[in-house]
């Protein structure tokens, strides 16, 4: 009970820092949150939780609210860009106890910002912290920008990977609830329905004309259309109904160097941001979240505790972004590479499509509950 009473400050109201308020108010400490935006918005997009996530919000009370919230994920279905099918990966097969959700991100921060109010944290709107707070802990959950991971590590400069995404939600009748990656030479394309008739789609193409990180920047649609011209099944129209999209570049951040120094702490993408190909950004925000709230209140000194979530979490956290690094070049695969390599995929899909999802027991059979912390 090392928590009880403790003043923790939080910058940031995102999946990361809201999880963790909620997490650090169970268990009795004070909390509150620094958001620097006047009100707590999301541009709309999707996200995919696995059950190493949603282990987290189960034990945060949290399940039946997400249950509402989201739609049930039975499945990744690669595809190759004129829709014919690669494989198909059943993702209860390898998890018959985990549970993949389909969630709209700005249903997902609705919902723990009311769980952070109902357990009692003071969220502050319209923050912006330059000076730091001295309480007992500050907590930096602000994202690729982090002015708390600058504070830790000094200033550092991302690297562009050449690739650019769009993302767009679109109305739709729904679908069978699963992932669908359409794969093509230097492009991809993942789509997925989420709830009250909407679908999701993330697209992403090798470029090096155009590299603003960040993902509020609106674009045309036409651009999204012409880029993936070529793709075939239900993709055209997918994308003839896009009315609003937005584009960014993807940048690589390192995983932090330092995560803290006794008195602050980095978590979420301040800390380990990472490429949207492994599906795993906000799930590594949701364990970073229980972690460190399970070492603070097992270890009264705060040094050690701070410590210890480190040395849990950095390399499993590198692991996890180095696999969604090496993810982008197998959807992008050329001319026989890629010949050779659905053609693998297409065999293990009939030979042992268990193997396929079994690779990333690793990520999905994680239980952060279960995680020695002391």
């Amino acid at each position: 009970m090392s928590l009880q009473g403790r003043d923790i400050q939080i910058i940031g109201a995102g999946i990361a820092g809201l999880t963790a308020a909620i997490a650090l108010a169970q268990r009795g400490a004070r909390v509150a949150v620094l958001e620097r935006a006047p009100e707590l918005t999301e541009v709309g997009a999707g996200l995919q939780l696995s059950p190493n996530a949603v282990r987290v919000l189960d034990a945060l009370g949290l399940g039946l609210a997400l249950d509402a919230a989201s739609l049930p994920s039975h499945a990744v279905r690669l595809r190759d860009r004129s829709g014919a099918d690669v494989v198909r990966m059943n993702l209860g097969s390898g998890h018959p106890d985990g549970r993949f959700r389909l969630i709209h991100r700005a249903r997902l921060i609705a919902l723990l910002a009311d769980a952070a109010r109902v357990a009692g944290v003071d969220i502050k709107l319209a923050q912006d912290v330059v000076d730091f707070p001295q309480p007992s802990l500050l907590i930096g959950a602000d994202g690729l920008r982090s002015r708390v991971r600058t504070a830790l590590n000094g200033r550092e400069v991302p690297f562009f990977t050449g690739q650019t995404a769009w993302r767009a939600v679109i109305a739709d009748d729904g679908g069978v609830p699963e992932a669908q990656v359409f794969m093509g030479p230097g492009r991809h394309l993942v789509s997925y329905p989420l709830p009250a008739g909407l679908r999701n789609i993330v697209a992403v193409i090798e470029r090096h004309d155009w590299q603003e990180e960040g993902w509020k920047h609106a674009d045309d649609p036409a651009n999204l259309r012409a880029a993936f011209a070529g793709f075939g099944g239900p993709v055209p129209d997918w994308l003839a109904r896009v009315h609003e999209t937005n584009v960014w570049g993807l940048f690589r951040h390192e995983v932090a160097r330092v995560w803290q120094d006794g008195q602050k702490v980095v978590i979420g993408d301040a800390a380990h941001s990472t490429l949207p190909f492994m599906a795993q950004g906000a799930c590594m925000a949701i364990e970073d979240a229980w972690i460190l709230t399970a070492c603070l209140d097992a270890d009264m000194d705060q040094g050690r505790a701070l410590q210890r979530f480190e040395s849990l979490r950095k390399p499993r956290c590198s692991r996890i972004v180095q696999a969604a690094n090496d993810n982008a070049r197998n959807y992008h695969l050329t001319g026989p590479k890629r010949l050779v390599g659905h053609t693998v995929l297409r065999l293990a899909g009939r030979v042992a499509p268990g193997k396929l999802l079994s690779r990333f027991d690793w990520i999905y059979g994680y239980d952060p509950i279960r995680e020695t912390v002391s």
